[in-house]
């Protein structure tokens, strides 16, 4: 190990809990308390860049207990830590329904992990792309609503104003009640109050990130609606956006196909295989396309997106999501 390294682990080890508990009123736990909760890192949820979440329970009084994810960070010193910090400093303070409720924390010398409120109906990913039952056109409809109004949360009704950048179905996860829920705050960027853009490495999950993080460009709350718009097209017609595995060389890219779609009036296509209105089809594909657009400037503010799916305004006719033709 480099002398930096030593001497960042060494400064890791003094600064103990971060302050954080001073910011953010959130559970302390002991690396003993969550080991003995998970039975040793027993049940793997799943995994992330920066590491495993696993399942654990804890016991209230009495037998009373209730099931809890464990998120252990991996990746020690630099990148590990600015992780946890991020995670913890971004959604200590939020509380929303279509938000995954971070419940407390270990910072135990070099150990440094996250506990949330166990989801226990999985990903959305796994619910769209699985082999299990899909969704139906309804609870489809509630899941896209769901997820602007956690991003809504985010940009517009927090402290600071927080870009998630990695929005995902596979970050919505999906509650006992099949309430989509925004998870991952592990790559979020914070804003201060007076700032509306930022400049910052790549960040995100290839097939989701806007354009503008290749440009070297500043960064907007318009990256998360890019990505939103991917995953309300794949939430719409329950595919990937990318899929090689279709009947057709055009239907390929789920984006492009979309909008051939709805120039043709033909959206029904999208859903082919169950009967639902035609109109709500088209607007939710509308409103998706505004989200895609290669200009941040075109797209919708999340407040706008989230108007245009609950009905309450009209969705213009959106022009072609990228300049080159689709």
């Amino acid at each position: 190990m480099s002398k930096i390294r030593v001497l960042k682990y060494k400064r890791l080890l003094e600064i103990g809990d971060l302050g954080l508990n001073e910011e953010v009123a959130l559970r302390r736990f002991s690396y003993t308390e969550l080991k003995r909760a998970t039975n040793g890192f027993k049940q793997e949820l799943g995994k992330g860049s920066f590491g495993a979440v696993y399942k654990g329970v804890l016991y209230k009084a009495g037998r009373c207990r209730r099931f809890i994810a464990v998120k252990r960070l991996e990746k020690l010193v630099e990148d590990g830590e600015r992780e946890f910090q991020a995670e913890v400093r971004a959604i200590g303070k939020t509380h929303h329904r279509n938000l995954v409720r971070l419940l407390g924390f270990c910072a135990e010398g070099p150990k440094r992990l996250l506990v949330y409120e166990y989801m226990s109906n999985g990903s959305l990913g796994k619910l769209l792309f699985g082999d299990e039952r899909l969704p139906d056109w309804d609870e489809r409809v509630r899941i896209a609503l769901d997820i602007a109004r956690g991003i809504l949360y985010l940009h517009e009704e927090c402290e600071a104003p927080i870009i998630h950048c990695d929005i995902k179905p596979q970050n919505i996860l999906m509650d006992e009640f099949w309430t989509a829920k925004i998870s991952d705050f592990g790559l979020a960027k914070l804003l201060m109050p007076d700032q509306t853009r930022t400049f910052t490495g790549v960040r995100g999950t290839r097939g989701y990130l806007a354009p503008e993080w290749n440009k070297n460009t500043p960064i907007t709350v318009k990256a998360d609606i890019y990505s939103y718009g991917i995953v309300l097209l794949e939430t719409v017609c329950c595919r990937r956006n990318l899929d090689v595995n279709v009947s057709e060389p055009n239907e390929i890219l789920l984006s492009g196909w979309a909008y051939k779609c709805f120039v043709a009036g033909e959206v029904h296509k999208l859903v082919h295989w169950e009967e639902v209105d035609k109109n709500v089809v088209e607007n939710m594909v509308k409103v998706a396309l505004w989200c895609i657009q290669d200009e941040p400037v075109l797209r919708p503010s999340m407040k706008s997106v989230v108007l245009m799916l609950e009905g309450v305004t009209d969705v213009p006719v959106p022009p072609c999501p990228t300049s080159n033709s689709m």
